[in-house]
């Protein structure tokens, strides 16, 4: 994987979470959660259910208002493929495969479909690299 991916992908501020659920103690809700409070625009994906955490909840990444710029994906890798190409079909520039969701065949599917890929890191841990390094720079100009 590509370490500047990560940090490309950070700065891009519409997201999809594939796999997002209602259920605050799952890993799909407090991944969109998190992008949300994090300040960034995010969609969540799951034709299971109509709304997560009071926001409407799409059927697919075509069903959505934008493309995003990143597909963050949450489900096991036997039901990613259909999301990979899609994204791809979309022109979505970054697939992020959370821990667990991912697979060597599908990434390196997403990688011939032209997807930029990014893979064991989550998301979680990398906003919040994002935001002790803001509150850092933050920091130190408050000293001059």
């Amino acid at each position: 994987m590509d370490w500047d991916y990560v940090e490309d992908a950070m700065k891009r501020k519409v997201w999809a979470v594939v796999g997002a659920l209602p259920r605050e103690t799952k890993y799909g809700f407090q991944i969109y959660k998190t992008l949300k409070l994090n300040g960034y625009t995010a969609y969540p994906v799951n034709p299971k259910f109509e709304e997560v955490d009071g926001d409407k909840c799409y059927d697919s990444l075509s069903s959505l208002p934008v493309v995003p710029e990143v597909v963050d994906m949450v489900v096991p890798p036997t039901r990613g493929e259909k999301y990979v190409e899609e994204a791809a079909k979309l022109g979505v520039e970054f697939i992020w495969f959370q821990p667990g969701s991912e697979s060597e065949e599908l990434i390196e599917k997403a990688k011939n479909l032209g997807l930029k890929v990014i893979h064991n890191t989550c998301v979680m841990l990398e906003t919040d690299r994002e935001n002790k390094r803001g509150f850092l720079l933050l920091f130190s100009f408050s000293w001059l």
